[in-house]
């Protein structure tokens, strides 16, 4: 099946870069952009985007290492990602 008209990528291809890259080095993450990559094309118009990370989905490969898992704790109350308060410009001026 066609999941990208624009670049004429299928779900075959997208399933063999997985496993290609998977292979390659067990401890890559995959992305859209590293399968488009490894595939020797761009995005174009991003409309087959949903189709493509369905299809990444179903990869059997496509797993986070397990030496990976749980590296960045998201921690309650912390969504400055551990910044100083004022880290922003326009945090700066008002508070000048």
């Amino acid at each position: 099946m066609i999941v990208c008209h624009c670049t004429q990528i299928s779900d075959h291809d997208i399933r063999a870069a997985v496993d290609w890259m998977r292979a390659s080095d067990p401890e890559t993450i995959i992305t859209p952009g590293k399968i488009y990559h490894a595939l020797g094309k761009r995005a174009d118009c991003g409309g087959c985007m949903p189709l493509f990370l369905d299809t990444m989905r179903q990869c059997d490969n496509l797993a986070v290492p397990p030496i990976l898992r749980g590296l960045r704790a998201i921690r309650k109350g912390d969504s400055h990602e551990g910044r100083r308060q004022g880290h922003r410009v326009s945090q700066r001026s008002a508070a000048v």
